[in-house]
């Protein structure tokens, strides 16, 4: 039990820092081209861009970090390892706010059509509260706390998207 709790403790950073920019950065594209009135497919497409784009981007730096930390300090973390759970939280937290437009495109029922938007809202919010949560798990700082204060950033930067994809969409169109 000691040792799956610090591996949980040792990748934590990673999986916090990966999840919530995977959530906080997809879900910004989906409301920034919601905001801008454009199509489901629009939201697919830059969506899938940016996780797989920003998830590889945030991997690579991370590694790259930590291989410069270990070149000054002469410490020997293991940077690939930490660069994969970083991907890999940005992967499987990023694509939560997209499902909702998945279902929508392959079944084309006319429910999810309709709440494209708002279910990605929720399933988002989930998401963020189960990070946020999870963080204060392994933390030992309160659970709820820990899940809202990830939810209100993850809905602030949400918020900022929309407005913006709302505005440009006027200023051009």
């Amino acid at each position: 039990m000691k040792r799956g709790k610090n591996i949980e403790k040792k990748y934590l950073p990673e999986f916090v820092y990966g999840g919530i920019d995977g959530a906080v950065t997809t879900f910004a594209v989906v409301s920034g081209v919601m905001g801008a009135s454009l199509s489901s497919s629009i939201v697919l497409i830059l969506g899938f861009a940016n996780l797989f784009a920003d998830g590889f981007s945030m991997a690579i730096s991370d590694y790259l970090s930590v291989k410069s930390e270990n070149e000054l300090s002469k410490k020997k973390r293991n940077a690939k390892k930490i660069a994969l759970a970083t991907f890999l939280s940005f992967i499987f937290i990023g694509v939560i706010p997209l499902i909702s437009f998945i279902l929508a495109s392959m079944t084309k029922y006319e429910y999810l059509l309709e709440k494209q938007f708002i279910n990605s809202i929720i399933l988002t919010a989930f998401a963020l509260l189960f990070v946020g949560w999870f963080k204060g798990e392994i933390t030992g700082k309160h659970k709820l706390f820990s899940s809202l204060e990830t939810l209100i950033v993850g809905g602030i930067a949400a918020l900022l998207a929309f407005a913006v994809g709302f505005f440009v969409r006027n200023l051009v169109g």
